[in-house]
């Protein structure tokens, strides 16, 4: 039998034998306490204490957020079944109906290339067209104007004195081209004339501005001829000798008795008044057709001008009716009474 005996530890306690030994595993992770005492958790055993402890934490914060949730909709219903209860309001409760979701709108489509290159065609072709009506129209004043200023003008009749011939009230058109190249109004040709000066007193040519602007808007036609203008027929030309007897005679030019039944309105004398003239060169005598109901050059002798019509102021010849239709004509032809007296004097021969 030994008499060695186990060594003592160092608080007087026999070392423990191989019985009471710890295991290895608790002896890396905990160390022994003062005796009776349990061992403390080493670091490992703080880990897996510390991630037990976090699981089983969030299921409880789950379950208290889940509990306040509910809690709160069963309090948002109560408070709006409350304030919508029959006996509250004191009317039945009617069905909410359901909100349509709305879908946001796609957006468009770009458009194709053909299409728009079709777009800006049709809108190249609007503004052409455009463009060229406005050029047509503008060319359509400006060959109006034209015309107008320069060779053919259209004109009312604004009397009887020349029925049956022309009508009070009828269109005619002067022809402005018609003594343009050096010829000369000839006897028996009716003629539109301005009569200042002649007819009517006062200054042959415009005195200001406003005067030369509506002379200028008259030749293109854009105003109104005025009452100034007349329209009559030649009996004498410059160098004539014009007479009359009066009553039951016959005019006569350079003594060459006229016959004037083809032209002169119904029951009318040549003239009721006598006269012997002259006519001054490059002057005009003229006179109705309807000589009862004419103030013509007979009217006007012993006046400043005579009633002698200065061969510029005349403005055409008026060779057409256009308007009414049932007055239409083609011309108002020289009689034929007229050419016995050619050769007789004033521009010479007569055609």
């Amino acid at each position: 039998m030994s008499t060695h005996e186990p060594s003592a530890d160092r608080d007087g306690r026999p070392a423990p034998t191989g019985a009471d030994l710890p295991p290895r595993s608790a002896a890396v992770s905990g160390e022994l306490d003062e005796p009776g005492t349990a061992r403390r958790p080493g670091r490992a055993g703080e880990v897996d204490a510390a991630r037990e402890a976090k699981g089983a934490g969030e299921p409880g914060r789950a379950g208290a957020s889940e509990r306040a949730g509910a809690s709160e909709r069963a309090g948002a219903s109560e408070r709006a079944g409350a304030s919508e209860a029959p006996g509250d309001s004191g009317k039945p409760e009617e069905p909410v109906e359901p909100v349509a979701s709305v879908e946001p709108a796609e957006p468009a489509e770009p458009a194709e290339p053909e299409a728009a290159e079709e777009v800006l065609r049709s809108r190249s072709w609007s503004r052409s067209r455009s463009r060229d009506l406005l050029l047509l129209a503008g060319i359509c004043l400006l060959t109006l104007l034209l015309v107008n200023a320069f060779v053919a003008r259209p004109f009312s009749v604004p009397s009887a004195s020349m029925e049956n011939s022309l009508r009070s009230g009828d269109r005619l058109i002067a022809n402005k081209l018609a003594y343009a190249f050096g010829d000369h109004p000839e006897r028996g040709d009716v003629v539109v004339f301005d009569g200042t000066g002649s007819f009517r007193r006062g200054p042959a040519e415009p005195t200001g501005f406003g005067d030369a602007l509506r002379a200028f808007a008259q030749d293109l036609g854009l105003a109104p001829a005025g009452d100034s203008v007349y329209v009559k027929r030649v009996i004498g030309v410059g160098g004539d000798r014009v007479t009359s007897t009066g009553p039951g005679g016959r005019i006569t030019v350079n003594g060459v008795p006229i016959d004037e039944s083809s032209y002169l309105a119904p029951g009318d004398e040549p003239s009721n008044v006598a006269f012997d003239v002259v006519v001054p060169a490059g002057k005009l005598f003229v006179m109705g057709d309807h000589r009862s109901a004419s103030r013509d050059s007979r009217d006007h002798l012993g006046e400043p001008g005579g009633g002698f019509v200065p061969e510029g102021r005349v403005i055409g010849r008026a060779d057409w009716v256009v308007y009414p239709i049932g007055h239409w004509a083609g011309g108002l032809d020289r009689p034929s009474a007229f050419a016995a007296a050619g050769g007789t004097g004033g521009h010479g021969d007569q055609r």
